[in-house]
């Protein structure tokens, strides 16, 4: 199913409020410039923010999408604006990022997507969530996690 927003910026060079909850966000996207390569697109944002849908306690972690794109690519003030509803939203860990995967996928039509959330420990214990689709293509390989110092500074 292709996104209905493909091409058309609603959010872009303009003001635009948060949406109050995620299915109320608009992925915009836009054509690929180099569908004829594979190449890997990575959005990190490391202040993540949700809430405990238990305690109401806020949730913090760091996102990390990697995908190869196909004929679409995220336009990234909408991808931002998406993230930034989860805000005030009670959810799980693991839902909260196999939705955010399943939003992403269906919008983009990726060859490949990989979303990584790190959560910060709550009670001692941090909660890493991965989920992928698609084949990465032979020539493509995401930046390594491991060498990345998306934790404020902390491997």
């Amino acid at each position: 199913m292709a996104n209905p927003t493909h091409g058309v910026f609603t959010q872009l060079g303009k003001a635009s409020p948060i949406p109050q909850k995620p299915e109320d966000a608009d992925l915009e996207t836009f054509s690929n410039p180099h569908p004829d390569a594979d190449y890997v697109i990575r959005l990190t944002s490391p202040e993540f923010t949700t809430v405990c849908p238990i305690t109401g306690q806020p949730d913090f972690g760091t996102l990390i999408v990697d995908y190869v794109p196909r004929a679409s690519i995220v336009e990234s003030k909408s991808f931002k604006l998406f993230l930034g509803s989860f805000r005030n939203i009670g959810t799980f860990h693991e839902d909260c990022t196999v939705y955010i995967h399943k939003r992403l996928r269906r919008a983009l039509e990726p060859k490949y997507i990989r979303v990584v959330a790190l959560w910060n420990p709550r009670g001692g214990i941090p909660i890493d969530v991965i989920i992928q689709t698609g084949n990465l293509p032979e020539n493509c390989e995401p930046l390594p996690l491991g060498k990345s110092t998306y934790r404020s500074g902390r491997e």
